[in-house]
């Protein structure tokens, strides 16, 4: 493995993550752009808000394969390692799959405009150490049910990958890039942020969560 692999594994994956989910269930299913309505996000949340749980837990399905797909299929073109693929250095595959979250949030043929990178951001973390991704999907879980805030859930769970990174003794590369992560998805949550700080994101129900899967 040598430093050539970076940019072909980030185009590999941006290539992967154009497959624009989202925006293909409501096309399909509902014959919207689910850009133009909602929160204007083409991600899980938002078909959940606009189409239905059903269709959400499609898109949640794909999207967070898509960052898994991305890295298993980089570690295997230059020898890496992860949760399924063994020993080895974790990078080319952390490269793919994050160029998969910027091809779903970025995608070139909808003028960049895509999803904002989570569900593609925890198959990274899935495929990078599973543990890790249980301890952050654990605390996240927490988060939720102790503020019922979604945005701080999600902010928690990104978070938390740096963090576990570094106890579990990764290189500080890996660290470094999953930083970056972090820090892409919390721009893309800008908006929820500023919701957030200012009073104006709803909480989450769980009453309703159960109304949208039965249709209400």
């Amino acid at each position: 493995m040598n430093i050539d692999f970076r940019i072909p594994a980030l185009l590999i994956g941006y290539c992967i993550g154009l497959i624009q989910t989202a925006y293909i269930v409501g096309r399909m299913v509902a014959k919207i752009d689910i850009r133009e309505r909602g929160t204007g996000n083409a991600g899980a949340a938002n078909i959940f808000e606009i189409i239905g749980a059903r269709a959400a837990t499609v898109v949640l399905i794909t999207d967070v394969l898509k960052g898994i797909l991305a890295f298993i299929v980089c570690a295997i073109l230059w020898n890496g390692g992860g949760t399924f693929m063994g020993d080895g250095s974790v990078l080319p595959g952390f490269y793919g799959a994050l160029g998969a979250i910027l091809g779903h949030s970025f995608p070139f043929y909808l003028k960049f405009r895509g999803g904002k990178g989570f569900a593609s951001a925890m198959g990274l973390m899935i495929a990078v150490d599973i543990w890790m991704f249980f301890i952050a999907l654990g605390a996240g879980l927490i988060i939720l049910l102790i503020t019922r805030y979604t945005t701080v859930a999600t902010l928690a769970v990104t978070a938390a990958m740096p963090i576990t990174l570094h106890v579990f003794a990764y290189s500080p590369e890996v660290i470094v890039m999953s930083v970056f992560v972090v820090a892409l998805v919390w721009y893309l949550h800008r908006a929820n942020i500023s919701k957030l700080l200012n009073g104006e994101e709803k909480k989450f129900e769980f009453k309703y969560l159960v109304n949208r899967r039965r249709g209400r």
